[in-house]
């Protein structure tokens, strides 16, 4: 696991101190826009006898709340992981997100259930007059424009909750042509229009709400990134030297953030540090790419295991203790055995491959004589891959057991 950075040409990243100033910033907007409007539709409502005026009024106080929420979880949404939440704290936007698509899905149906009530009841509405139709005019536009600029910033800074509040926008001002509708309708004479168009509006709500409902549990059951984003990112990781290919590649989403795992193969006899770099330069890479990319977790394979069992769920083979003392005892009379400075152990192909590194052979011993006693000696450890002897710089000689011969 790694979360690299690259001291040199480090990723443009978001920033989401900003990012949570322009969230705030333009709920606040938006939370004063529904004050006024409320106190608008409210005052005329009443002024008139409009008792959907006066409930449209309502509707724009309840907004109040919901701003009010979305302060908070955008507030706490983006907060920095910590040791409780390594992950950060983004499902608070997808909780309220569920929760605020629950409102819409609520008030729609609210809406087309009195509609539906009045249009069966026949219930007459009065004229209004034409400055309680021009309010109903300018909360119209005053909550079409809050829309627009609260759906902007949801999407510049990836916002679900910002855009799920938008939408609760929307169907405020969907709400008022609703109203605005029956208002032009009750002055000539025609009120049951007003009905007729709320059962409509409660349609649309319900499924915008709907909408939010099914990608807010998506992202609580982890689902995965779009197929082509995946092979995207598969693609991208693929053309870092070194790279022999890329495996298990998983996704997922935590609120505006979203996070990946990958097995890199890389080449087999390679260190761990020049591996590691790889992986890190594939991080880079998506990283770049990606801006919404958080967490990258790379583990490196070297050889391609895709589609077999997990190697830990498999018997193991000897660690590195366990492996010298096996081979002290079967070598301890091989003179070039004692005269090693250095051993590196290989795990490929479920075994272990064993080089030896000396600096001088024994006197009187040739590589190859030393590599046929080292040979006859090991046949009977059948976890024992190839044998190598290392003579100095530059050279060196290799040799298969027996019992692996030709492979």
């Amino acid at each position: 696991m790694t979360h690299p950075r690259d001291h040199h040409h480090p990723p443009a990243r978001p920033d989401r101190g900003a990012q949570t100033r322009e969230a705030h910033k333009v709920t606040l907007i938006g939370a004063v826009i529904d004050f006024v409007v409320g106190v608008a539709k409210m005052v005329a409502g009443f002024m008139v006898g409009s008792a959907a005026l006066v409930a449209d009024g309502i509707h724009s106080f309840s907004d109040i709340l919901t701003d009010l929420f979305v302060l908070a979880a955008t507030h706490f949404g983006r907060q920095a992981p910590d040791s409780n939440h390594p992950y950060g704290h983004g499902r608070i936007e997808t909780l309220a997100t569920l929760w605020l698509g629950s409102v819409l899905i609520f008030l729609a149906g609210g809406i087309a259930w009195a509609s539906v009530t009045r249009l069966v009841s026949g219930e007459p509405i009065p004229a209004p007059g034409i400055w309680a139709i021009g309010i109903a005019v300018l909360a119209l536009g005053a909550k079409e424009w809050i829309f627009r600029y609260t759906m902007r910033v949801a999407r510049r800074v990836n916002s679900r909750l910002l855009e799920a509040n938008a939408w609760h926008s929307r169907s405020d001002a969907l709400s008022t042509v609703v109203v605005l509708v029956g208002l032009v309708a009750a002055q000539f004479g025609a009120g049951w229009m007003d009905a007729v168009a709320a059962i409509l509006v409660g349609l649309m709500v319900g499924r915008v709400g709907g909408r939010l409902l099914w990608e807010s549990s998506q992202e609580l059951i982890d689902t995965a990134l779009p197929e082509r984003e995946r092979d995207e990112m598969q693609a991208l990781a693929e053309q870092v030297p070194g790279v022999r290919g890329v495996h298990d590649l998983r996704t997922r989403t935590l609120g505006s953030q979203v996070l990946l795992d990958l097995h890199i193969v890389v080449p087999p006899r390679v260190t761990v540090s020049e591996a590691h770099e790889i992986g890190n330069a594939v991080s880079r890479r998506l990283r770049e790419a990606l801006p919404a990319l958080a967490d990258v977790t790379f583990h490196i394979d070297p050889e391609d295991d895709a589609g077999e069992t997990e190697h830990s769920l498999r018997p193991g083979l000897p660690l590195r203790d366990d492996v010298e003392g096996r081979l002290d005892e079967i070598w301890r009379h091989v003179p070039v055995w004692h005269a090693r400075v250095a051993l590196d152990l290989h795990y490929l192909e479920n075994q272990v491959d064993v080089s030896i590194y000396v600096e001088t052979l024994p006197e009187g011993q040739s590589l190859d004589q030393a590599i046929e006693e080292l040979r006859d000696a090991c046949r009977d450890l059948d976890w024992i891959g190839r044998l190598r002897v290392w003579q100095g710089p530059g050279r060196g000689q290799d040799s298969t057991p027996s019992n692996r011969e030709g492979a």
